[in-house]
């Protein structure tokens, strides 16, 4: 059965998305180009006053290092770590909002932009809870996008409809309960779905649409790697 969309459920912040970053892209390189990917912005952090994670043991910045050096062991992405020591993002809502900007121009725009925000984040060591940060990345968008509107992001970021949408994709996450990122959402055309969570290797992820042209509705085991 043809899969229709996915729905990949991320933050800008979320280690392990950056570390699947590759297998993703070639992941959307190797299937059939009329699936339709759709990024949902899960808020990671809201901000250190509101965040724990149990499992990682992390509460404030600082326990953020250990856990992108994991993620850089396990997938070979590059991590600039001291990010958490040296200028610590406060929250991941600012980039989340950022996308949801992006996206309002295009949907089609958004891969890139959020590969050029982790790689800010995560190799550059950019803390890209900070506006100027966000414009930066967008103007280098312009680079590659000849068609983004620079003003028009500029706008989105303070005002209200980025904001609206962001608010939108956050009581999805509510609602489907989706607590561990990344997490991908695999839709088919007779309506079927697979839910799946945590970091997976290109191989891993190849198996598992390859299985679903064929499988009905199915609960894939989680990977321990994940936000």
């Amino acid at each position: 059965m043809h899969i229709t969309e996915v729905v990949y459920y991320t933050d800008p912040l979320c280690c392990w998305s950056w570390g699947m970053e590759t297998a993703i892209k070639k992941l959307q390189a190797t299937f059939d180009a009329t699936v339709r990917w759709r990024y949902c912005m899960c808020g990671l952090i809201p901000d250190w006053k509101h965040f724990s994670d149990p499992v990682n043991s992390v509460q404030r910045p600082a326990q953020m290092g250990p856990v992108w050096m994991h993620a850089q062991a396990v997938s070979g992405a590059s991590f600039d770590t001291t990010l958490w020591f040296k200028d610590p993002p406060s929250s991941s809502y600012p980039a989340c909002i950022a996308v949801k900007c992006v996206e309002l121009q295009n949907i089609s725009y958004v891969p890139s932009f959020i590969e050029l925000l982790r790689t800010a984040c995560m190799t550059n060591g950019i803390n890209i809870a900070r506006t100027e940060a966000l414009v930066s990345v967008g103007e280098l968008l312009t680079l590659s996008v000849d068609t983004f509107d620079i003003e028009l992001f500029r706008q989105d970021l303070i005002g209200q409809r980025a904001r609206d949408a962001f608010r939108k994709d956050l009581e999805e996450v509510r609602i489907k309960q989706i607590d561990r990122y990344p997490s991908l959402l695999v839709r088919k055309a007779d309506n079927s779905q697979v839910l799946f969570s945590g970091y997976r290797s290109y191989d891993e992820l190849s198996n598992i649409f390859r299985s679903e042209y064929k499988d009905r509705l199915t609960q894939v085991p989680p990977s321990p790697y994940n936000t």
